[in-house]
């Protein structure tokens, strides 16, 4: 297991209470969930938005769900999905898919679907592929004070 470097300083940052969960080689969240077999409701996935502009912003919603942008574009940005050739300079400590879902750290800004607040713990991903972080939702926010809360799902 490999934790990427921003987010172990992160979470001693902010005194996380935390486990790190193994699991089989996988290549998206929904596969991550599966494998580690945890229910993907609870597993906090990350798409990054950009106005290519060089502005980003972190979406965080459960794996299960797909994200509406047209939720995402209230307010006077126009976000777009950033080109998969971008993410590897923003998350320079990760392997290429496997983006932990704390923009905070990484200097984005945060919006978290209210479905994650509604589990006991979730689940996000490590900064590798074969490792998860499991804490309490209370815990996550820590990570994100600045989040804002808004339906970003279907």
């Amino acid at each position: 297991m490999r934790m990427a470097e921003t987010v172990a300083r992160s979470l001693q940052r902010a005194d996380c209470h935390y486990d790190l969960v193994e699991h089989d080689h996988s290549a998206t969240s929904l596969e991550s969930a599966r494998k580690a077999r945890i229910p993907a409701e609870r597993m906090a996935k990350s798409v990054v938005l950009d106005d290519r502009r060089g502005h980003y912003l972190m979406a965080v919603l459960p794996a299960n769900r797909q994200l509406d942008l047209d939720k995402v574009h209230k307010g006077p940005w126009r976000w777009q999905l950033t080109r998969e050739q971008s993410l590897g300079g923003l998350f320079k400590d990760c392997e290429r898919g496997a983006i932990p879902a704390i923009g905070e750290a990484y200097g984005m800004g945060m919006l978290i679907d209210p479905a994650l607040t509604r589990q006991a713990d979730i689940y996000l991903e490590a900064g590798d592929h074969e490792s998860l972080i499991r804490m309490p939702v209370e815990e996550f926010f820590k990570l994100a004070p600045n989040a804002q809360l808004c339906e970003l799902s279907r």
